[in-house]
């Protein structure tokens, strides 16, 4: 599960990384005449018909049979844009926008989750080396941290800072948020594995030869700890994501102009607008699968230690 888990990981760094390569358009270009245009479906041939607008009151499209255009992969100087998954409201391309959303959302959440395990494991192999009061000092910070609500705390810490902040600072700032509140988790199992194994030999044996607690620490007993490590990274992830995605949909995440899938999902609050335009829960999809994926690569680990 380990091995699977980091694929997973690295999978989704990778996508996070090219996603704005594979965009066939620019996240804030918008198409005035094409306000909430439906999904236009491809050909074998790498051709869509384009969109006209039917009727301007009911933004109702048809496409125009007797034309084809490229997809924009393909071609330059294109006629008409193409919508492999819709436009919003202002006219931008849903599938650029759920790319250039993965960079950010999964962005931020990835460096969250790299900035909690690091942090839950130095605080967590610290403590349960060395035991005794700086043991129980730790413990009990992460056990307040751990009875609060989660995603209370997030609102509540982002809602006392400024709430108009540049993109970057945001970033920045709910990252930090996210580790406050997700690193506890991480430290309560990585004290228990080395507590279990500070007394084991090969400790004993670094540290006749005169190493000391830092070396320790960082060459022994966390690499002991990586399997679970690389899990609790899986479970924190989608929970990072989620939280991301509330906070831009409540208004105290990213700003509209930036493309996440939390201001994406924004547009999804009139119950009535997405009845009639469904496509706009294209975010909603992207967020349950990474959620699916994690959840299933936990499933069949627990699976494995129940056999």
């Amino acid at each position: 599960m380990t091995r699977r888990a980091a694929l997973f990981v690295l999978a989704l760094i990778v996508f996070a990384v090219s996603s704005p390569l594979l965009a066939p358009y620019e996240p804030g270009r918008a198409f005035r005449d094409y306000l909430h245009a439906p999904p236009m479906r491809p050909q074998l041939s790498g051709v869509v018909h384009p969109l006209v607008l039917a009727d301007r009151l009911e933004q109702r499209y048809e496409a125009d049979t007797t034309r084809t255009v490229p997809l924009p992969w393909f071609g330059a100087g294109l006629d008409a844009p193409v919508f492999l998954l819709g436009s919003d409201s202002f006219g931008r391309d849903v599938l650029s926008r759920l790319l250039y959303g993965a960079r950010t959302s999964i962005g931020l959440a990835l460096m969250a989750t790299l900035g909690a395990v690091t942090l839950g494991a130095l605080a967590g192999a610290w403590a349960g080396y060395r035991g005794g009061w700086i043991d129980e000092s730790v413990m009990r910070v992460a056990d307040f941290v751990l009875v609060l609500p989660v995603i209370y705390v997030v609102l509540v810490l982002r809602a006392v800072l400024p709430l108009v902040l540049p993109a970057s600072t945001v970033f920045l700032l709910v990252s930090w948020i996210f580790v406050a509140v997700g690193w506890p988790f991480v430290a309560k199992g990585v004290r228990a594995i080395v507590a279990a194994e500070r007394d084991r030999e090969y400790v004993q044996a670094a540290q006749s030869l005169g190493a000391g607690p830092a070396r320790i620490l960082v060459h022994h007993l966390i690499p002991a700890c990586a399997g679970y490590l690389i899990v609790q990274a899986t479970l924190l992830l989608p929970a990072f994501i989620i939280a991301e995605a509330t906070l831009s949909f409540v208004g105290l995440g990213f700003p509209d102009p930036v493309a996440s899938w939390g201001t994406m999902l924004a547009e999804t609050a009139n119950i009535g607008s997405v009845a009639r335009f469904p496509w706009t829960l294209a975010p909603a999809a992207a967020i349950f699968a990474v959620v699916l994926g994690t959840n299933l690569l936990t499933a069949d680990h627990d699976t494995k230690n129940d056999r």
